[in-house]
C-alpha cells in the first residue's frame, strides 16, 4: 500500500496525535545495553547514534539529553515521495515560533517540539488541516 501524496488531501487529513510522555534526544558511541523494543528511533550518523525514546527510559539508562520534547504523530499514511508537507507545517509551526524536529516514517510523519509547546503545536496544526 503507497501513501498519499496529494498535498491538499495530505493537508487536510494529517490529523494529528499529541502522543503521551515527554520524549529526549540522545547521543551514544554504541548501542550497548539498550533495548532496541524502548526506542522511538535510531538514526546512525558519522559522530554517534541518535536515539529518541522516552525521557524515562533514558533517565533510567543514564543517557545525557537537553532538550524535553512532546510528540506529535500525523495519522495520515503520506508517501515517502509526497512533495511539500513538511514545509507546509514546518512553516505553520514556524510562523507561530514553535521548533520543530521531524522524523518521517513508512507511514506516518513524526514531529517533535519542545514539550511546553505541545498543545499549541497540535492548535496550529488542527488549524492548517482546516485551512485556517
Amino acid at each position: 500500500m503507497t501513501g498519499q501524496t496529494d498535498l491538499t488531501q495530505l493537508i487536510k487529513t494529517m490529523t494529528p496525535q499529541l502522543n503521551d510522555g515527554e520524549y529526549v534526544f540522545c547521543k551514544t558511541d554504541n548501542l550497548d545495553g539498550i533495548d532496541v523494543k524502548e526506542v522511538v528511533c535510531i538514526f546512525k550518523e558519522q559522530e554517534a547514534y541518535t536515539i529518541v525514546l522516552n525521557k524515562t527510559i533514558a533517565d533510567r539508562l543514564q543517557l545525557p539529553y537537553t532538550y524535553v520534547a512532546a510528540w506529535i504523530t500525523l495519522t495520515v499514511h503520506s508517501s515517502l515521495e509526497a512533495v511539500g508537507l513538511t514545509a507546509a507545517f514546518s512553516t505553520a509551526l514556524g510562523d507561530a515560533g514553535i521548533s520543530c524536529n521531524v522524523i518521517a516514517a513508512y507511514y506516518h510523519d513524526h514531529i517533535f517540539v519542545k514539550r511546553e509547546d505541545g498543545e499549541k503545536a497540535m492548535e496550529v496544526l488542527k488549524r492548517l488541516a482546516e485551512g485556517k
